[in-house]
């Protein structure tokens, strides 16, 4: 496996958060806000300190204080000020209830998410998107929750 990520699970939902982490904490390390303030806030945080930045953020859209949209809108106005662009941006997987296409393109295109998965969340899902990111090397088995 490729080196360890750091990962932000942005979720205001316990169940859904809880699944995330075990989905994903084999590969990195999980931080986990539940607000979209909190998620701003430890992104702003992770961008300050050096070597602490986020490989990837799973940011739901329907969280108190601040939406997942809001959130992503925040998060490539900061890259930007700190001249943060292209590959070098956060890969943002925004894992949501909502699947209607006014939605879906708010997120992709204007807020420039890497991928957007409808919950429930299907770990295979998840994993083919870490592996298309390039976050991991192989889709490896032995990590998955549910095995057959």
């Amino acid at each position: 496996m490729a080196n360890k990520i750091k990962i932000l699970i942005a979720e205001d939902e316990f169940i859904s958060r809880t699944l995330l982490k075990e989905m994903l904490s084999p590969f990195g390390d999980c931080d986990v806000v539940i607000n979209g303030v909190e998620a701003i806030d430890a992104m702003e945080e992770s961008y300050c300190a050096s070597g602490t930045r986020y490989d990837l953020v799973c940011l739901d859209i329907m969280m108190p204080k601040l939406s997942g949209h809001e959130v992503l809108r925040e998060i490539r106005r900061i890259e930007r000020e700190k001249g943060i662009y292209g590959p070098d941006v956060v890969k943002v997987i925004m894992v949501t209830a909502l699947d209607d296409a006014k939605n879906i393109m708010e997120a992709m295109v204007e807020g420039k998410c890497a991928a957007y998965l409808t919950k429930p969340i299907n770990q295979l899902c998840l994993l083919e998107q870490l592996h298309h990111l390039q976050l991991i090397d192989d889709m490896e088995p032995s990590f998955l929750i549910n095995k057959a």
